[in-house]
């Protein structure tokens, strides 16, 4: 081969290897899988969905009556006014109906974080004999409706002379079959080491609940707290069977029994009432989201 075909060899220009694109990785940047887009709008439209009867709600409770009872419905208030509220803290024995419901509430909530957690620790890291039966019957307990139970409990309730007092609200419910199975599951979580090193210092089983066990529930404790809270707040039908005077109603059954007349329902009013009595658990579950999302995630771990 000559000199002038190896010149012309090695100056022929090479086939550049194709690119090659990045593959769009299904991943985050740190290593996560990413959401899916119609994700995002299928629980964007849930949110919607749920927020609107909140909105209209508070919108309504600052119309004038004629306005709510209006068809078809406006949804900003064509005529703002405060006359709702004006009636619901001046025609109604607020203070005290308000008082009544929080005392209520909150001495539920408090019997079910202690008791609930007391036989949760039992169940979970406590060996005694029945055992299994003690947490087979929590469970069947909690198949059983409450419709069933009301009318014995309410007996119970009269024939120990409870009507008509605020411990007879409280005290049927200050521990429930959820409770006791969230705090069971959430405690089975924790190492049995902590509890070991406790006896092993002397601790008594008191001690090592309210020393080592309570301060690692915090989670599961607002959790459960916050559950009970709300469900005693808006409970209706046990204060309106219990209570028999005026001065024991809480506020959703005075609402009730005050809007809804012989005649006609005042809306507007009832309105208002939802708005005060919905604020207070809102601000309650805005205080202790985190802790109740990381009770919900981490309940059943073990």
């Amino acid at each position: 081969m000559s000199l002038t075909n190896e010149t012309q060899l090695h100056e022929a220009p090479t086939a550049e290897p194709p690119v090659r694109r990045p593959r769009r990785s299904s991943r985050g940047s740190d290593g996560a899988p990413r959401t899916p887009a119609w994700l995002y709008a299928v629980m964007a439209a849930g949110l919607v969905l749920v927020v609107i009867p909140f909105v209209w709600m508070l919108l309504s409770s600052v119309k004038p009556e004629a306005e709510v009872r209006a068809v078809p419905p406006t949804w900003w208030p064509q005529t703002m006014t405060t006359e709702n509220y004006d009636q619901l803290f001046t025609q109604l024995d607020f203070a005290t109906f308000f008082t009544n419901s929080a005392i209520v509430a909150l001495a539920t909530a408090g019997g079910n974080v202690v008791f609930c957690s007391m036989l949760g620790y039992a169940l979970a890291k406590l060996d005694f004999p029945g055992k299994k039966v003690v947490f087979a019957l929590v469970l069947g307990t909690l198949m059983v409706p409450g419709v069933v139970t009301f009318v014995p409990l309410f007996v119970l309730t009269t024939n120990i002379g409870l009507t008509n007092t605020l411990p007879g609200m409280i005290l049927p419910f200050v521990a429930g079959p959820f409770g006791v199975f969230l705090m069971r599951q959430y405690i089975l979580s924790l190492p049995d080491e902590l509890i070991q090193a406790a006896r092993v210092d002397g601790a008594g089983e008191l001690r090592i609940f309210f020393s080592v066990i309570l301060p690692l529930c915090g989670p599961a404790l607002a959790t459960l707290g916050v559950l009970t809270f709300l469900t005693s707040w808006n409970n209706f039908l046990w204060p309106l069977v219990v209570a028999t005077d005026e001065e024991k109603y809480t506020l959703p059954v005075a609402l009730a029994l005050y809007a809804v007349g012989q005649n006609a329902t005042k809306y507007g009013l009832l309105l208002a009432g939802s708005v005060v009595v919905v604020l207070p658990v809102l601000a309650v579950f805005l205080l202790l989201q985190r802790r109740i999302m990381q009770g919900i995630a981490m309940t059943g771990i073990k």
